[in-house]
């Protein structure tokens, strides 16, 4: 787990900062980044990316996806991912 103070600055070319927290999730042949970023209006955003290793018989081939969750939806979100939700579903 990597943290960053606020008070540092860890600008990248596309106009976000870096990670302010990073949890790296491994789970068999898929790895999961969990990131809360910050915007160039400082609004945190969650960055999940998934990597997957994909074996081909010429090659490994890493496969990429990401999905953003902004400010204004977190709570929608983790209640929707909570033990007591999935539950009741």
């Amino acid at each position: 787990m990597t943290f960053y103070p606020e008070n540092d600055s860890h600008t990248t070319s596309e106009g976000y900062d870096e990670s302010v927290f990073t949890r790296i999730v491994k789970a068999g042949p898929r790895t999961y980044f969990i990131d809360v970023k910050t915007t160039r209006s400082n609004d945190y955003f969650l960055s999940i990316t998934e990597l997957r290793k994909n074996t081909t018989p010429s090659c490994v081939v890493n496969e990429r996806s990401k999905v953003f969750v902004y400010k204004e939806d977190f709570e929608k979100y983790m209640r929707s991912i909570t033990p007591s939700q999935l539950k009741n579903e």
